[in-house]
């Protein structure tokens, strides 16, 4: 006998469809409330460790006995080790305004927070990493990768002329979007490279060259074809940025800038717009990126360009940054003795982050 099968009646594709992306924002909403309760308990304690050894003068043995206690009467949770209680003390140390705490840190996962203390010294960086994780959602592994490469050295250094040719406040939202100088030292090429070795490497390391770039930034293509007047030009890489919601030219160049490549540069960004852009799209921008520069040469380069570009330089052999001296155990070390608790894993990732993080 046969089972009598049941037509679905109209719309309910759509509805389960919408029930499910409300199951899940709700489930997201959960995790971050409990994330950020968990995130001020922490605080909490490592406040309180603070003040009693100032106003009593309680040593480091009365932090042993403290976790020594909490897991007795918390078997079931993990958070309770001796080396966690020290970054509770520390996490209050750094970040003494509980307000900041609940705005800010409150959004992260611990591990993000104990990345920070544990890569950075000084609170203006600290925080300049936290906000930027917050807003762009970055995995950890995203966070640790940008403080290793000092991001925040880099970001919105390149030379450029958007202030004059593209109006506010996206001109400095596509100011801030470019750096200088990219790290591509992932390649595994020398300084003397030329242009399409570098060039291939890049797309054969796309994910990292994404990441490089910074979020928002989709791939294309490769030696992108035009065609002006019966000849055919090629673009180097061609980039759409879903963020500022226009193509992004990327012109490399294996010497020091000379000013006719902004020329160049110029005739492709024109050529892309009348061609390829749809009319709801922003101005293309073109970024030159060039072996070495004199920035004050890039200023005078850019003065008479019509379209918007910037100029920075790339490195592909770099020397590591020193690590932090600092007495609390490392990240590694405390994940050895500290499972993550669900609701501190990295709470939001992209594609890009998952692969990275396989790599």
């Amino acid at each position: 006998m046969s089972k009598k099968i049941t037509a679905i009646p109209p719309g309910y594709a759509d509805w389960l469809a919408d029930i499910k992306t409300r199951v899940a924002a709700a489930r997201q909403r959960a995790a971050l409330a409990a994330n950020a309760e968990l995130i001020r308990l922490y605080w909490q304690i490592g406040r309180d460790i603070l003040q009693r050894q100032v106003a009593q003068g309680w040593g480091s043995k009365v932090i042993e006995r403290l976790a020594r206690d909490l897991r007795a009467a918390f078997p079931e949770m993990k958070g309770f080790s001796r080396a966690n209680l020290l970054y509770m003390r520390a996490f209050a140390e750094a970040w003494p305004d509980e307000q900041f705490v609940q705005q800010l840190a409150g959004q992260l996962p611990w591990f993000h927070i104990v990345v920070l203390m544990t890569r950075l010294k000084d609170d203006p960086t600290r925080e300049w990493y936290a906000r930027r994780a917050v807003t762009e959602g970055w995995s950890r592994v995203t966070l640790e990768l940008n403080i290793r490469n000092r991001l925040h050295e880099r970001q919105g250094n390149a030379v450029t002329n958007f202030e004059t040719r593209l109006p506010a406040p996206h001109s400095q939202l596509a100011h801030e979007t470019l750096k200088d100088p990219y790290l591509f030292d992932f390649l595994g090429l020398g300084d003397e490279a030329q242009e399409r070795d570098i060039e291939n490497a890049l797309v054969r390391h796309i994910t990292r060259f994404l990441l490089e770039l910074g979020s928002g930034f989709a791939f294309v293509g490769q030696q992108y074809r035009l065609e002006v007047s019966d000849k055919e030009f090629f673009i180097d890489l061609l980039f759409y940025h879903t963020r500022l919601k226009c193509y992004v030219v990327v012109e490399l160049k294996a010497t020091e800038l000379k000013p006719e490549q902004a020329g160049q540069l110029n005739f492709y960004l024109t050529a892309v717009d009348r061609q390829v852009k749809a009319p709801d799209d922003k101005p293309t921008i073109g970024l030159l990126l060039c072996k070495t520069q004199d920035r004050l040469v890039a200023e005078y380069a850019l003065s008479g360009i019509d379209k918007p570009i910037g100029v920075a330089e790339y490195e592909l052999v770099r020397a590591l940054p020193e690590p932090l001296a600092t007495s609390l155990p490392t990240v590694e070390e405390l994940e050895s003795e500290l499972a993550e608790e669900p609701i501190v894993q990295d709470f939001r990732t992209t594609g890009v982050d998952d692969q990275e993080s396989e790599a």
